[in-house]
């Protein structure tokens, strides 16, 4: 079976280690602030080739900043969730 760049369709769910629950690849390519997740990568490479594709669509500071830079720390990623809700509720 020849694989291809071109990502499946709305109706190909995989499971998403982060959310716990089946998402469709057009979640993964913008969940991350209209960026990819930085996970998508490790999620899609036995379902397409999915680092030809975003190769093909991003430019390359796109790339750097979605799949180059570290990960956020848990807590970093907690303490700035918290930060946002408080914001969200003096609104």
């Amino acid at each position: 079976m020849r694989r291809e760049s071109t990502p499946p369709g709305e109706d190909y769910k995989i499971r998403c280690p982060r959310l716990g629950h089946q998402i469709t690849f057009s979640y993964c390519r913008y969940e991350n602030k209209g960026l990819p997740c930085f996970k998508v990568l490790d999620c899609w490479f036995t379902h397409f080739l999915v680092e030809d594709f975003f190769r093909k669509e991003l430019q390359p500071d796109q790339w750097k900043q979605a799949f180059e830079r570290p990960p956020k720390t848990k807590m970093l990623t907690l303490v700035e969730l918290i930060q946002q809700a408080k914001k969200t509720q003096k609104s």
